[in-house]
């Protein structure tokens, strides 16, 4: 039980978000997530800044 709660705990401010909060979100996880699938380790932060520059516009 104690475990869900911290589950819940965690995913709170992603729940939270405004819709734009969690588009990012949504995009840089998909982004990591075929990265570590193609087992690149180059810098994602280039990548991750162009996403939020795309989201604010």
């Amino acid at each position: 039980m104690k475990k869900e709660q911290n589950i819940d705990d965690v995913q709170e401010p992603i729940n939270n978000a405004p819709p734009e909060v969690k588009q990012i979100i949504e995009r840089v996880w998909q982004l990591e997530k075929s990265r570590l699938d193609k087992k690149s380790f180059s810098h994602i932060n280039d990548d991750i800044l162009m996403i939020i520059k795309e989201s604010v516009r």
